[in-house]
C-alpha cells in the first residue's frame, strides 16, 4: 500500500510540470530510437535534425514533428509481419529486445494488429506507476481492503496464446501477466477466486463455466467482480441466466459438469470444488428460480462491493444492464484508459457513470499530440497540437509516440478535452475515428440510433436490444447500410403471428435511425450515394456466435469487444445466414 501511495505522489507530481514530462520523454524515447530503421529515414542524414541528448527539447519536438509523418498500422503492418516471421531484425522498431507481440483487442476486421511489445525499462516504469496509482485510489479513495472477503470473481481468458514463424508469443495485453516468465507468479493469481488452470484455459465458454462455478462455491469470500469490457461481464451473465441449474447441480454435488473437457481445468477446478454444498446449491437455486433478477448479483455475492469494468465508448451500451443486474446500491466503478499499444489516462473518479467519465493523461507513458477533428467533418489531415496546446471543449484523434516502436502513430481514438487536471488536459472518450472516405457513420452515430431504436421498441414486453453492429454493403447498384440487431427472444418481433405488423414498424424505424446517422451518411443519402437504410433482426444467439468466430480467427478473449461496424464479409455473411426478420423481407425460422 505504501509503495501504491508513493506512485500517486509521482503521479500528481507529473500533473504540476507535464509539459517538461512530456519533452523529456520524448527525448528518451528518441535517444534509444532514432536510429532504428523506421525512424532513419525520416531523421538520419537530416541537418534539421538535432542530437535529442544535446539539443534543446522543445527545438527536438519540433523537429521531430516537422520531419516524421504521421502514421497508422498500415505503414508498419508489413515490416511487422517481417519481424515477427524473422525475416527482419526487431532493431527495425526499437532498439530493447522484442519480448512479444499483443493483439489489439479490435474485432471489426478478421486479423487483429500485431502491437510489438518491447522490454523497455522506461516503458515499464511508467506502466507501473498508471497501475499502482490507479490501485490506490480504489483503495485509498473508495474501498480499502478487507480480510473476510478478498478475492475476486475476475472474467480472465489469457489462453489463447500463439506464436509466429519466428517463435514470438502472440496473446492480448492483459494476458502477459500470466505468461511472463519470471521466478514468481503474478500477484494477479493470489487475488482471483478462480485457479490459473481456469485463467489460462484454450475455450472461453469452458473457461467462463468454471469463472462462475468457482466464484459460486467461494461466494462469502468474493468482493469484487471485475472483467476487462463491459461487453464480457455480459457474456457471462448471460451464461448464468442458461446454466444456473447446472452450476448448482455441481456445487450440491461437489462435482464438475462433463461438459468441461480440458484435463488441467478439471482437475483444478475439481480441487476447488471440494465437497458437496447441498445448502449453498439450495440459497443459490432460491435466488435465481425468482421471475425478477434485478440485483441478483447482491444476492449471490453478499459481500460483493463494486463492479469494475471498462464501460465507456462502445461499451457504453452495457451500463444500464448491468446495473440491473447489480442493483441500485452496488458501485459499478469504470475503467481506466489503457491500449495495448501503451496506457494513454488514468480514471481519477471511477465511481462516475460513463457519460461523464474523463480520463486524466498520463504524460510519462507516451510523447502525446492531438489531431484537431469534427464529427462529420473534413477528412483532410491537419496540424497536431501537444499537451499545452489543446482546447476545452474541441475534440481531438490521439497521436502517440511510444518506447515501443510506435512513432507519430495514430490510436484512431476520438477524444473531447473536458478540462485540465492541474496542467495535464482531462479528456472524455468520443468515438473511433473513421478509417477512411468510404466511412459513412461512426459507432457514436450507430450507438444513438440503437438508442432510438430502443425507445421505439421498448414496450415493456421483451424487447430488450441485446447486440447490434452496423454494415456499408457496396453489393448493390448504390450501396447501403445495413444493421443487425439481436433482440431478446421473448421479444414481440419474434412471434410468427406478428410478421406484418413487425416488418411494417422496422420500416418505420429506419426512417427514424436514418436521422441519427451524421452528416455524412445524410449528405451521401441526399445525394442519392446511398439506398435505404435496412434494417435486419438476427436469431437470438448469433452475436455469440459472432464472438466465437473472431476469437477463433484471433481476437484476444480476454479483451473481446463486439465490432459495431463490420468490415469483414465472413462477419457480416455470418448474420446475414441469421436474419430472421429485416424491413425489406419477410420472417424466416
Amino acid at each position: 500500500m505504501a509503495a501504491s501511495s508513493g506512485a500517486v505522489e509521482v503521479f500528481e507530481g507529473s500533473t504540476r510540470d507535464a509539459h517538461r514530462i512530456q519533452m523529456q520523454t520524448l527525448r528518451s524515447i528518441l535517444e534509444r530510437n532514432a536510429a532504428v530503421g523506421y525512424l532513419r529515414r525520416f531523421l538520419c542524414g537530416d541537418a534539421g535534425f538535432p542530437d535529442p541528448a544535446q539539443a534543446d527539447p522543445a527545438h527536438t519536438a519540433a523537429a521531430f514533428r516537422r520531419l516524421v509523418p504521421l502514421s497508422s498500422y498500415d505503414d508498419y503492418a508489413d515490416l511487422i509481419d517481417r519481424v515477427a516471421d524473422g525475416a527482419e531484425p526487431p532493431t527495425a522498431l526499437s532498439v530493447d529486445p522484442l519480448l512479444c507481440f499483443f493483439n489489439s483487442s479490435g474485432t471489426s476486421t478478421s486479423k487483429p494488429k500485431l502491437i510489438p511489445y518491447f522490454d523497455s525499462s522506461l516503458a515499464k516504469s511508467a506502466s507501473s506507476v498508471a497501475h499502482q496509482t490507479s490501485s490506490a485510489l480504489l483503495q485509498s479513495r473508495l474501498f480499502p481492503p478487507t480480510r473476510s472477503a478478498n478475492k475476486v470473481l475476475w472474467f480472465l481468458y489469457a489462453g489463447n496464446v500463439t506464436a509466429t514463424k519466428a517463435g514470438y508469443k502472440v496473446m492480448a495485453a492483459s494476458a502477459f501477466p500470466f505468461h511472463n516468465n519470471t521466478p514468481t507468479p503474478s500477484p494477479l493469481l493470489s487475488m482471483c477466486v478462480s485457479p490459473r488452470e481456469v485463467i489460462v484455459g484454450a475455450d472461453t465458454l469452458q473457461q467462463m463455466y468454471c469463472h462462475l462455478l468457482c466464484g459460486l462455491s467461494l461466494s462469502a469470500s468474493v468482493d469484487c467482480i471485475r472483467a476487462p469490457y463491459a461487453a464480457g461481464l455480459i457474456r457471462a451473465i448471460r451464461m448464468l441466466e442458461s446454466k444456473w441449474m447446472q452450476l448448482c447441480d455441481d456445487i450440491e454435488y461437489g462435482s464438475l459438469s462433463s461438459e468441461i473437457t480440458e484435463p488441467s481445468m478439471r482437475v483444478a477446478v475439481q480441487e476447488l470444488l471440494g465437497a458437496p454444498q447441498p445448502e449453498l446449491a439450495t440459497r443459490i437455486r432460491e435466488i435465481c428460480m425468482r421471475n425478477n433478477w434485478r440485483g441478483i448479483l447482491c444476492r449471490l455475492w453478499p459481500k460483493l462491493c463494486y463492479i469494475a469494468c471498462v464501460s465507456t465508448g462502445s461499451m457504453e451500451q452495457y451500463f444500464s444492464l448491468i446495473k440491473h443486474y447489480a442493483g441500485d446500491n452496488l458501485p459499478l466503478l469504470g475503467g481506466n484508459y489503457f491500449a495495448s499499444e501503451c496506457p494513454i489516462g488514468i480514471n481519477m473518479d471511477r465511481s462516475r457513470p460513463p457519460a461523464t467519465t474523463s480520463f486524466v493523461i498520463i504524460p510519462s507513458a507516451a510523447y502525446f499530440e492531438f489531431l484537431p477533428f469534427e464529427l462529420g467533418g473534413s477528412p483532410n489531415v491537419q496540424e497536431t497540437v501537444d499537451i499545452s496546446g489543446v482546447e476545452v471543449g474541441k475534440m481531438y484523434e490521439v497521436v502517440v509516440t511510444t518506447y515501443r516502436g510506435l512513432y507519430r502513430y495514430r490510436l484512431n481514438d476520438v477524444v473531447k478535452v473536458v478540462g485540465f487536471y492541474n496542467s495535464l488536459p482531462r479528456v472524455e472518450f468520443i468515438t473511433r475515428a473513421p478509417k477512411g472516405d468510404s466511412e459513412v457513420f461512426t459507432e457514436r452515430d450507430l450507438i444513438s440510433a440503437m438508442t432510438t431504436l430502443g425507445l421505439m421498441i421498448g414496450d415493456g414486453k421483451g424487447g430488450e436490444i441485446v447486440e447490434f453492429a452496423g454494415y456499408l454493403d457496396p453489393n448493390s447498384d448504390q450501396g447501403h447500410v445495413i444493421i443487425f440487431v439481436e433482440l431478446d427472444k421473448d421479444c414481440l418481433f419474434l412471434q410468427r403471428e406478428n410478421v406484418d405488423k413487425s416488418i411494417g414498424q422496422l420500416s418505420r424505424c429506419c426512417q427514424s435511425l436514418e436521422a441519427c446517422l451524421g452528416s455524412v451518411y445524410k449528405v451521401k443519402r441526399a445525394k442519392g450515394n446511398l439506398g435505404l437504410l435496412e434494417l435486419s433482426i438476427v436469431k437470438p444467439g448469433s452475436f455469440e456466435g459472432l464472438a466465437r468466430m473472431a476469437i477463433k480467427s484471433g481476437a484476444p478473449a480476454n479483451q473481446y469487444k463486439p465490432a459495431k461496424i463490420l468490415r469483414t464479409c465472413k462477419f457480416v455473411n455470418l448474420l446475414k445466414e441469421n436474419v430472421i426478420l429485416s424491413s425489406a423481407s419477410e420472417l424466416s425460422f
